[in-house]
């Protein structure tokens, strides 16, 4: 008699689990499977589309956003694991018609060309300002070095975030 090859009840998948964020100043409940990356729960259930998905690896930076006040790569980041956290995405740092410094200059820089990396590049800058260890255009580069800009416009990135700084 053939054995079943059918998976046993015990070995199912688990079921979702409730978290709570609080994303650009907005309380948002979700259910979510806990292997949802936070990109993934940003974009596809919240739509907040502007922080892109990159590599998927955690190795471009396209995927930053600031949880907590610390630049994370959501990519890499299970959502579930940031229950009760609060999240800036690009979309969050604007108030009112008004942009943020470091969004205004990445504009008045040219700090972009495709944009793709852009909303990443701006939440890792405005995360590094806040942390105030930059204070020279080379640590700006290395603190900046996870953050890939394919079309290379470094040297408009540096000048952004010095501008941002006040030091431009």
């Amino acid at each position: 008699m053939p054995t079943s090859t059918a998976p046993d009840a015990d070995t199912s998948l688990p079921g979702k689990i409730p978290i709570t964020l609080t994303v650009n100043g907005t309380e948002a409940q979700l259910q979510l499977s806990p292997w949802v990356s936070l990109l993934d729960a940003l974009r596809d259930r919240l739509n907040l589309t502007g922080t892109k998905k990159g590599c998927d690896h955690g190795q471009c930076g396209a995927c930053t956003v600031i949880v907590d006040g610390r630049r994370v790569l959501s990519c890499l980041t299970l959502a579930v694991m940031k229950d009760g956290a609060k999240v800036t995405t690009v979309e969050g740092l604007a108030s009112g018609g008004t942009l943020h410094p470091v969004q205004q200059a990445f504009i008045d820089q040219d700090a972009f060309q495709c944009g793709y990396c852009t909303s990443g590049q701006i939440c890792s800058a405005v995360a590094l300002i806040a942390e105030g260890r930059a204070k020279s255009a080379d640590e700006i580069r290395e603190l900046m070095s996870g953050n890939i800009c394919r079309c290379g416009a470094y040297p408009n990135i540096v000048a952004a975030i010095q501008q941002a700084m006040g030091r431009a």
